[in-house]
């Protein structure tokens, strides 16, 4: 038996306690409460139409959750019954943690009613709209899943266009043309422009073979497309011609323009492809 005594606990216990909501539209707390209940992680289900897939980002998280597992920070995966089976909503690396690690054979998840595949969709964006590692694109094919408008307006723009959205950067960094992931750029180029003009620049850059499709490109081929300081002296097919002679020299050529010039980086580059594409060029 020990001799030491353990000194007793002096710190203050605060107990929980409600705060004023005055100003604040409550939402209602009538839908169905959550159930929990302790299941085979082997046996749960992950929709790859919105989440995300298993990058080496992925694989090092989930290898690390299984390094340090520990009962006492385990967070519960948030999972919804479908005709399926049970689909995770939130956790999905944390499920498959426990479905590799070998001393873990059940764990309890927090099962909430999400009929539809829209309903669970918005519940991804919920559990993640804040979470720093949560990308655009992730968000994106959440949000379309989700029946968002916006969203599916991006996916009908790029599908017309020719534009393939990727969930993220492919791992070994070979790039096809016309894939991108730079989903906000071309979210703010249809706010700006409407969904045919937006869709315009897109066709002009898979003529141009971009690959991938940047935001600096997006950029720029709306500036000379839609600026009046360009616009009458260039068209599509003079950016197209313009991008296919220059290649990714076109990019070199704007870094160091925007350096030596002071100016944002897709004005640069419209102004490369300008002075190659522009009308008076081609009839010289």
């Amino acid at each position: 038996m020990s001799d030491v005594l353990e000194a007793p606990e002096t710190h203050v216990l605060r107990g929980v306690r409600p705060i004023n909501l005055m100003g604040v539209d409550v939402a209602s707390a009538e839908a169905a409460k959550p159930e929990f209940e302790w299941v085979d992680p082997g046996v749960l289900l992950v929709d790859d139409g919105y989440q995300r897939n298993l990058s080496e980002r992925s694989v090092k998280l989930v290898r690390k959750i299984c390094g340090s597992w520990d009962w006492r920070r385990f967070k519960p995966p948030v999972c919804a019954r479908t005709d399926r089976g049970l689909e995770v909503i939130d956790g999905q690396h944390t499920a498959i943690a426990a479905c590799s690690h070998p001393g873990v054979t059940e764990i309890p998840v927090m099962v909430v009613v999400a009929a539809s595949r829209s309903d669970r969709a918005q519940s991804f964006i919920g559990h993640n709209r804040d979470r720093l590692n949560i990308t655009p694109m992730q968000m994106h094919f959440a949000a379309a899943a989700a029946g968002d408008e916006d969203a599916q307006d991006i996916d009908r723009v790029c599908e017309r266009a020719g534009v393939k959205l990727l969930k993220s950067t492919p791992g070994n960094g070979a790039w096809k043309p016309g894939e991108t992931v730079a989903v906000k750029a071309i979210g703010a180029l249809i706010n700006r422009r409407g969904v045919v003009r937006a869709r315009e620049v897109l066709e002009v850059l898979i003529k141009g073979q971009a690959t991938p499709i940047s935001t600096v490109q997006i950029r720029a081929v709306e500036c000379l497309l839609h600026d009046d300081e360009y616009r009458e002296d260039i068209d599509a097919d003079g950016i197209v011609n313009a991008m296919l002679k220059l290649g990714f020299i076109a990019d070199q050529e704007a870094a160091v323009f925007a350096a030596t010039h002071k100016v944002p980086i897709f004005r640069a580059l419209a102004i490369v492809l300008f002075r190659k594409g522009k009308r008076r060029a081609r009839r010289a």
